[in-house]
Parts: C-alpha cells; sequence; structure tokens
C-alpha cells in the first residue's frame, strides 16, 4: 500500500511538472519545474521534513554596516571566487539551519584564510543545544554554539548521516571558528551590500510552495511566496545577478544536485523581498 500511495504521489507531481512547464513554454513562467529524489513526497510531507527553521533570532548579534562608498557589482558569484564548498545533502532531515550557518562560515573562513574547508553539519546537529537537530534550529543559534565550543569540526572528521546522534566533538579536528554574528537589517538593498562585499550570506525563506520542491531551472518568480509568515527554511545567498531581464539572488540549497540547477536555484530579486528572503540574514564574524 505504501509503494502505491508514493507512485500516486509521484504521478501527480508529474502533472504538476508537466502543466507548469506547458505553460512556461507560453511564457507564462519565468522557470521550471522537473523530477528530483523528493518528487514522491507531497507538498506538506516535504515542507515538515525539510525545513526545520522556526522562531525569531538575532537577540545577539552586531548589525551590518557597509563600506563606505561601496559601487555594487552587476553580478556577484562567489563560487568563482572560490568560497564555496560543493553541494551537500541534508536527506530527510530537518536540518537546513545547519547546512544554511556552515555555508557563510565556509565562505568567511576562506576569505579569512584562503582555505576552502568543508566543515561539520552532523556536529551542530549532535551538539548544539539551543537546536533541535532534525527537527528545528536557528542559524543565530549555530553561530553561538561554535563561538561558546572553540570551534567546529571539520567535515571529514565528522561526518553527516542525517540524524541526530551523541556529541562527538574533538578539538584537535576544528577546521574553523568564529565570535559571533552579523545580522543584515531587512531589505533586498542591504542584502545586495552585504553579498557584495562580505561574501556568502545564511537567510532564511518560505519554501512551501510545491513549485519550490520541484524548481529545477530559470528565475523562480512566485507571487504566493510569503515575505514573511512563513520563513521555515535556510539557505545561504552566494551571488545575485539577471538573467533574461530578470534580477536574481543565487542560492545555494542542501538538497543534493539532483534538485534544482545542480543544487542552486535563482531566486526572484528586487520582487518586493519574495519569499522573505532578506527578512532574516546574517553571517558568522570569524
Amino acid at each position: 500500500m505504501k509503494s502505491i500511495f508514493r507512485k500516486s504521489v509521484w504521478l501527480k507531481n508529474l502533472d504538476v511538472i508537466t502543466k507548469h512547464n506547458l505553460e512556461a513554454d507560453l511564457g507564462h513562467h519565468s522557470f521550471r519545474l522537473g523530477m528530483n529524489e523528493y518528487g514522491d513526497m507531497t507538498t506538506e510531507e516535504a515542507t515538515a521534513m525539510l525545513n526545520g527553521v522556526r522562531g525569531s533570532g538575532f537577540v545577539n548579534g552586531s548589525t551590518f554596516l557597509p563600506p563606505n562608498n561601496l559601487k555594487l557589482p552587476k553580478t556577484v558569484d562567489w563560487r568563482k571566487e572560490g568560497y564555496v564548498t560543493p553541494v551537500k545533502n541534508q536527506r530527510r532531515c530537518g536540518s537546513c539551519w545547519a547546512f544554511s550557518a556552515i555555508g557563510a562560515l565556509e565562505g568567511q573562513h576562506f576569505r579569512k584564510t584562503g582555505k576552502l574547508v568543508a566543515l561539520s553539519e552532523q556536529n551542530l546537529i549532535d551538539c548544539s543545544k539551543e537546536n533541535l537537530g532534525c527537527f528545528i534550529g536557528l542559524m543565530d543559534n549555530a553561530y553561538k554554539y561554535i563561538s561558546r565550543n572553540g570551534g567546529i569540526d571539520t567535515e571529514e572528521s565528522y561526518q553527516y548521516i542525517g540524524k541526530k546522534d551523541t556529541c562527538k566533538f574533538q578539538q584537535s579536528h576544528v577546521g574553523a571558528t568564529c565570535t559571533g554574528f552579523v545580522r543584515v537589517t531587512n531589505g533586498e538593498l542591504n542584502l545586495q551590500k552585504a553579498v557584495a562585499s562580505v561574501g556568502p550570506i545564511s537567510v532564511a525563506i518560505d519554501a512551501s510552495r510545491p513549485s519550490f520542491h520541484l524548481y529545477k531551472e530559470g528565475v523562480y518568480d512566485e507571487e504566493a511566496c510569503s515575505r514573511l509568515m512563513s520563513l521555515i527554511h535556510a539557505v545561504v545567498v552566494v551571488g545575485y545577478g539577471t538573467f533574461q531581464g530578470k534580477d536574481y539572488w543565487l542560492v545555494k540549497n542542501s538538497w543534493g544536485t539532483s534538485w534544482g540547477m545542480e543544487g542552486y536555484i535563482m531566486m526572484s530579486r528586487n520582487k518586493d523581498d519574495q519569499c522573505g528572503i532578506s527578512s532574516h540574514a546574517l553571517y558568522p564574524t570569524v
């Protein structure tokens, strides 16, 4: 019975993909959908299992101040500058908060040392007590843990298993440290300034729509995407630009390379903060 249900969900999602892409061919959408490893999950299941950001943060942390006379480039892609590790996969665990926090820290560690080191999300899931593993977490709390703990282990020494386990942190395996975090004030211009001058930025977004779970390519422009009420998923903004006349944020997800553009999505920029992308943005200090 379970396999029959999964097949029916997969077929329903395939219908959604086919209908949307036919409409895209007619010019009604700026993005296309495609089947991925989560195609046998309903929207409700995917939202419950893959999204793990809840609550409000920023109890502490300083506020981002852009450099004086900052000239914003038209395009930024920190992948080309060596700041970004390969796309990872949180699997069916709501640990997006850990992947988002780690992604921004990997970038800041590279900025400081010139060395790109893959860091351990599993370390955060197991040991960050202010977060709840595969259920709920905040990037703010992740940075607080790393700061108090004296660092975070490398991914090589503390590998991902996709579920919460006992804490196995070892100081001898620390790959990076952080002293705290900086919050970016709401607003897409502020986020653009932070991305351009700092590097990859950790953000929370609304990822509750079927179109997000099944996204394949193009500039994601979803009018139904909330600006603030459903910030349930955490990702990393690694750049921005313009594609076929539409401004976008270049976003690294943690759902593996079968999702989206080999794990990335171009999300609408300068569209009234669509999906709330600038509403909860921060980066670690190292």
